[in-house]
């Protein structure tokens, strides 16, 4: 395998390993070694957020996923960062703990129809290097598929294995989602799918904050979003917490030069708020 550099929070290149459905990153939320899942290697997904870093994103689901290959590469990575030398040549010092596994990637992994395969061969590689119950097994999702049984079978699943699902809420405005995540969902249904997914398995909301022309998110944007998570705690739904974070990569959509980030204490202050709501916060700027 050719030389790689050692890896940084800002650069998640899921080409640097040289595989086609696994990639290690740095992350800045989980706080160490997360070893990403990329079934969309076809850069498809069925929303477009204008602060994806996925270069030539466009529209649609995963391809057919080649199960045995990506068993085969997960396995060659995680022998590689348990048992060789990839922490110590690959990871800068104070982030060498393998924290997660995520299904992530460049499109929403959900589409992907071999997606309960999917976690059942995920979990059957970490109960082979005795990984279940010591790291994380994690969905970063968009939600907008929760509906198919196939999906729920998944997170079902996932439960079993020490999981999460980190759920993406941009915006509680329907303008909000349309303007960031290129989306007609209705909040009526984004409700309905946060909530059956935290009765499916454990799961945080993750919002994405940013300044859009120079303006932070407007006041009655911050107040619906804020209402929208009360509406769910009052019903009853489950929640975790949320995930709250800045820009820490460049957008590869066009929108690019109109995003930038916002300041560590517009966060604080935000997450403030929130947790007014009884609700945790984990903020990266």
């Amino acid at each position: 395998m050719p030389n790689t550099p050692q890896l940084t929070v800002t650069d998640h290149d899921r080409d640097a390993a040289h595989r086609t459905y696994v990639y290690p990153v740095v992350s800045r939320r989980a706080g160490g070694v997360s070893v990403g899942i990329n079934l969309n290697p076809n850069n498809a997904c069925n929303w477009r957020c204008i602060y994806c870093q996925v270069p030539n994103l466009k529209r649609g689901a995963a391809p057919a996923i080649d199960l045995k290959q990506l068993e085969t590469e997960l396995t060659a990575l995680l022998t590689d960062i348990l048992h060789g030398d990839f922490m110590q040549t690959r990871v800068p010092e104070g982030a060498r703990r393998l924290n997660d596994i995520a299904l992530s990637g460049n499109g929403e992994p959900t589409s992907a129809k071999e997606f309960p395969e999917v976690v059942q061969l995920i979990g059957r590689v970490m109960k082979r290097f005795d990984l279940v119950s010591k790291i994380k097994l994690v969905l970063i999702t968009n939600g907008s598929l929760i509906s198919r049984e196939s999906v729920q079978a998944g997170l079902k699943r996932m439960a079993k294995l020490n999981g999460e699902v980190w759920y993406k809420l941009d915006s509680a405005t329907r303008e909000g989602m349309t303007r960031i995540n290129n989306t007609r969902q209705s909040l009526k249904k984004t409700a309905e799918h946060l909530a059956l997914a935290a009765s499916l398995c454990p799961t945080w909301v993750q919002t994405c904050v940013f300044a859009l022309d120079g303006a932070p998110p407007s006041a009655s944007e911050q107040q619906a979003y804020l209402d929208f998570l009360a509406r769910l705690i009052q019903q009853g739904v489950k929640l975790r917490g949320v995930l709250l974070y800045g820009i820490a990569r460049e957008s590869h959509q066009a929108e690019a030069p109109r995003l930038s980030p916002l300041p560590q204490a517009w966060l604080a202050h935000f997450a403030n708020k929130i947790e007014q709501l009884g609700l945790a916060v984990r903020v990266s700027p």
